[in-house]
């Protein structure tokens, strides 16, 4: 599993030319899933999120995790985070999770996260025009082998 982690002052996701999720402050989170992943994986990535540190503390240091009663977490499925292109031109999707397996845990993924705070989504499988304004920038990428 794969997250690709923004900091964000505001995100939106568009699905044909409907607004799908929309937050202000908080995170955009890219997620990406792979064979062998689990709600085991799920669950060590939700915790990862929750209390990634990169967030401002009073002295202006990245050392608070995201503020639950005050942020939102945009989450947008890509399986594109598992395309190789080491080999060619055109990436090969093979280390991607099929999309029956990837939806489920995708749903599993936003729900443990809506436990704690407000989620926001795009739509699984779906062209999707994501928007951003990313605070800092600020960008990591968590991975769960």
């Amino acid at each position: 599993m794969k997250v690709v982690v923004q900091r964000s002052l505001a995100a939106s996701c568009e699905v044909d030319g409907k607004i799908t999720g929309k937050i202000n402050q908080g995170m955009v989170l890219l997620v990406g899933f792979t064979i062998g992943d689990s709600k085991e994986t799920v669950d060590y990535m939700v915790q990862k999120v929750l209390n990634l540190r990169i967030f401002d503390d009073e002295n202006g240091i990245m050392n608070k995790s995201i503020d639950r009663d005050a942020a939102s977490i945009l989450s947008i499925s890509q399986f594109t985070l598992y395309g190789d292109a080491k080999k060619g031109n055109r990436p090969s999707y093979s280390k991607a999770l099929n999309g029956a397996e990837a939806i489920k845990l995708y749903d599993y993924f936003n729900e443990e996260l809506g436990k704690e705070i407000h989620v926001e989504t795009g739509i699984f499988g779906a062209e999707m025009k994501i928007s951003l304004i990313n605070d800092g920038p600020i960008t990591i990428i968590l991975e769960k082998e």
